[in-house]
């Protein structure tokens, strides 16, 4: 596994001007009350490039230049046996530099002092503009120019570096995917615990409690995101999070929910019935979402550009919505109408698809800025992303009311392959599926 790590500082050393330095570090612990922490983070971004975990860490990546080889130097908590006793293990810079594959290691103390040093006639420096370092780095280059007069000079070129690592991590290799399968795998038998165990007069913190434990017993770290549980109306609330609602007889039930295993998401979306059984009007949604999802899905392939995920998935949820009189055909017209018009908007107003990996909104530019006009991305093997429409109906004039309160939506993981794409996701979704399943004792 390290050696993946070692092999990403490579390939981003050699996009870096000759002779200049990186400089990355990891996210800093956040106090939760007075003596308490949230539990700890990585940042995305150093862990690609580390695969190190501890807080109080810092990774810099000098390029090769005519005279000198390249090198990555990471920075860490030095060893403390008294502090440990508190907190934990720590690796220590030696340890960590062997177990990690780096060429040098120092205390994080000494990030100032050896920066400056890196720093000095280099050409550039890469990282994130913007961001947490920005004081820092002022500081480090105002300290390399006042020893100009001994003939050093300060990078003249500060360049962005995360936008470079997007591009990287949106192409996953063959351990990534493996590692994004097994987390949609204990997802998806958290999402079938859930369907298990739902019944009508259980809270909605009740059924996240059986995602959690799924999660944790199968070697998941964290939810990787706050997990939705929404019942009934909640469902139309696109980001609930109270999670505390009681279940009712008739209602649907949406959870939208996945852990994180070893720094990378999934992202699983299952609505069914609180009773084990559709009603005829919820069973006409669904089946419209489902149908709108594989729609979608015919789209994941190499070539196709990303936008046409939504616009297929677009295309047969308006049909949708004409066909069971959501909206009234003489005033919206055709399907045609609906989609130029942006009729459907009031009952589905998000994406359908969005890049998964490290974070669950992943990185990586959805337009290729490169080329004229800016044309959408065109999908290729090895990114990895979300499929997820929906629909969802609040009471309004002309709106059937045998739909009112109702929000769906079914969301897998998928990997687009040389020869189109892969599923990650398996908890069940068809309607015989879920009615059979949550039938059994």
């Amino acid at each position: 596994m390290m050696a993946n790590y070692a092999a990403r500082r490579a390939a981003l050393l050699a996009q870096m001007l000759p002779g200049s330095v990186a400089i990355l570090a990891t996210a800093p612990e956040v106090p939760r009350n007075s003596d308490c922490d949230y539990p700890y983070r990585h940042d995305s971004y150093f862990y690609y490039l580390s695969g190190f975990t501890e807080p109080d860490s810092a990774v810099a990546l000098v390029a090769a230049s005519a005279t000198a080889p390249a090198r990555a130097i990471l920075f860490c908590r030095a060893k403390n046996t008294e502090r440990e006793i508190w907190d934990g293990f720590r690796h220590g810079p030696e340890a960590a530099r062997a177990t990690f594959g780096f060429d040098e290691a120092f205390p994080i103390e000494e990030l100032d002092v050896e920066t400056t040093r890196l720093l000095a006639d280099a050409p550039a420096i890469y990282y994130a503009l913007g961001g947490s370092l920005d004081a820092q780095v002022k500081v480090w280059l105002h300290s390399v120019r006042k020893k100009a007069r001994s003939g050093v000079t300060a990078p003249a070129m500060a360049i962005e570096l995360n936008g470079m690592l997007d591009a990287m991590r949106l192409l996953k290799d063959p351990q990534e995917q493996d590692l994004m399968r097994r987390a949609a795998a204990i997802s998806s038998a958290a999402h079938v615990r859930a369907m298990r165990a739902t019944r009508p007069g259980m809270h909605e913190y009740a059924l996240e409690a059986e995602l959690l434990y799924e999660f944790r017993r199968s070697g998941a770290q964290f939810p990787a995101y706050s997990s939705i549980v929404a019942s009934g109306d909640n469902a139309c609330i696109l980001h609930y999070s109270a999670n505390n609602a009681v279940l009712k007889e008739g209602e649907l039930v949406l959870i939208d929910a996945g852990c994180e295993l070893d720094g990378y998401a999934s992202d699983i979306t299952r609505t069914w019935p609180v009773n084990g059984r559709f009603s005829g009007p919820q069973r006409a949604l669904y089946e419209l979402v489902l149908a709108a999802q594989q729609a979608a899905l015919d789209m994941v392939r190499p070539g196709l550009p990303h936008s046409a995920i939504h616009e297929a998935a677009v295309q047969v949820l308006a049909q949708g919505m004409l066909d069971l009189k959501l909206l009234d055909r003489e005033k919206s017209g055709g399907v045609h109408d609906v989609i130029a018009d942006k009729a459907y908007l009031p009952f589905y107003m998000h994406g359908t698809s969005h890049w998964l990996g490290m974070d669950v909104h992943d990185v990586g530019a959805y337009r290729d800025t490169g080329a004229p006009g800016k044309p959408w991305r065109a999908l290729a093997p090895g990114m990895v992303l979300t499929v997820e429409p929906g629909i969802y109906v609040r009471p309004g004039a002309g709106v059937p009311e045998q739909f009112w309160h109702t929000g769906i939506r079914i969301e897998d993981d998928v990997l687009v392959t040389p020869q189109g794409h892969e599923v990650f996701s398996t908890a069940p979704k068809s309607v015989a599926e879920i009615e059979q399943l949550m039938s059994q004792d």
